[in-house]
């Protein structure tokens, strides 16, 4: 039986540029750093949950083809307090597709890309579930 989700991938062009990104503009922090043999394993995480997000490099495995229109990858964070985040996201440098964070039937929600185009979509549900432990 599956018992939870481990890691999440991300491409990414140049790692380092992506940890600042999560790290520095997004407040994630960096789990593993690894020189391993198929190429750097660069892992972030939202402080205290235990997935992760592999940044992991094009050169690294197959190149990612963009065509026109196609998506790029989407990664969503839950946030308890978006719009607060959001101007701390915004003083630090993060770039978001409207001006400020938008009101839903589900909560709250704006966009970020990251330097190589990814979407981040960070929301806040209207009425949060409560976290089990475990």
């Amino acid at each position: 039986m599956l018992t939870n989700i481990m890691y999440v991938t991300i491409p990414v062009t140049d790692q380092d540029r992506a940890l600042r990104f999560y790290a520095e503009g997004l407040g994630l922090e960096k789990r593993i750093d690894y020189p391993g043999p198929e190429g750097r394993f660069l892992t972030v995480g939202v402080p205290g949950d235990p997935v992760e997000i592999i940044l992991w490099s094009h050169a690294q495995g197959q190149p990612v083809e963009q065509q026109p229109g196609a998506a790029s990858a989407s990664l969503v964070l839950e946030s308890d307090d978006l719009r607060k985040d959001f101007e701390v996201f915004r003083r630090r440098g993060v770039t978001f597709d409207r001006p400020e964070p938008e009101d839903y039937p589900f909560g709250v929600r704006i966009e970020a890309v990251d330097p190589d185009g990814n979407q981040i979509s960070l929301r806040q549900q209207r009425h949060r579930r409560p976290r089990t432990a475990d």
